[in-house]
């Protein structure tokens, strides 16, 4: 293994689709055809728009092929007085292919992740953590957060 860590640019958009129905396989079991067609009309129009901006995706490649990901999203909302500047980060879609696993790629990617963050200048980084990935996030420092709101969702039905 000749492991590259970087970050993704426009050209590897191709794999990035890949690895993000990959993920979705991974944590959902399957993907039906509907599914499958619907990711790969939306992303990459979405990747061409967002990455490098509001996305940005830290890879892990071995032989030029990405075989680790994790984004990191960046989201502005007014300040406050806990994000004075208004910008915080989410962590979507760490995924990593099982042939790699138990080589601390995503570790790396994650503290990657987070010196970007913090050289960015956001007052945090959110994440959810999968039981699978919850031991590599605290390690890097992530911490469970207290919730001073319940988190609820409104969901339009088709």
């Amino acid at each position: 293994m000749d492991i590259q860590y970087g970050i993704a640019a426009k050209e590897d958009i191709d794999e990035l689709i890949r690895l993000r129905i990959a993920y979705m396989i991974d944590d959902f079991g399957s993907v039906s055809e509907e599914e499958r067609a619907g990711m790969q009309k939306q992303l990459p129009d979405y990747f061409s728009r967002k990455l490098g901006t509001e996305l940005i995706a830290f890879v892990a490649k071995d032989a030029g092929r990405i075989v680790s990901v994790a984004y990191l999203h960046i989201i502005e909302m007014p300040a406050n007085s806990i994000l004075l500047n208004g910008l915080y980060g989410d962590v979507l879609s760490v995924y990593t292919e099982p042939e790699y696993r138990g080589n601390g790629l995503c570790t790396q990617l994650m503290k990657n992740l987070v010196e970007y963050g913090r050289n960015r200048g956001l007052g945090r980084i959110d994440l959810k953590a999968t039981n699978e990935g919850y031991p590599i996030y605290a390690k890097v420092g992530f911490k469970d957060s207290e919730a001073r709101y319940r988190d609820m969702k409104y969901k339009f039905e088709d």
